[in-house]
């Protein structure tokens, strides 16, 4: 009896703990687009290396617009690493948490765009 109880609270929590990280990983909150200057994009962490960007949305830069790229989104840190400092157009998803291993953002950048500044007429 006691056996059995163990057993079902058990995979009861491998269920819950299984379905939080499903829901983590594959739900986003918002999905968008965001245009600006790429300012800073960094490898960086202690423990744990997350790549790591900052987009500035405004003429003085104080409108920034910072985010986080999974390491499997090779073609995405390849384009990033190109277009630093040019005026891009990154689409995004917004997750409703994330992990230490993932990146320091909420913001997960999936496409990279060089897109044409609003400054320069």
């Amino acid at each position: 009896m006691v056996r059995k109880f163990i057993l079902y609270l058990i995979l009861s929590l491998a269920v819950m703990v299984t379905a939080y990280f499903s829901f983590v990983y594959y739900a986003s909150y918002s999905e968008g687009v965001r245009s600006g200057q790429l300012i800073k994009f960094s490898h960086k962490g202690i423990i744990f290396k997350t790549w790591e960007g900052e987009l500035s949305s405004g003429i003085s830069g104080t409108q920034s617009f910072t985010f986080s790229v999974l390491d499997k989104d090779v073609k995405v840190i390849a384009d990033l690493k190109e277009q630093e400092g040019q005026y891009v157009k990154l689409t995004y998803k917004e997750r409703y948490r994330t992990f230490s291993w993932w990146g320091d953002t909420k913001y997960f950048v999936t496409e990279v765009k060089k897109d044409k500044s609003p400054f320069n007429k």
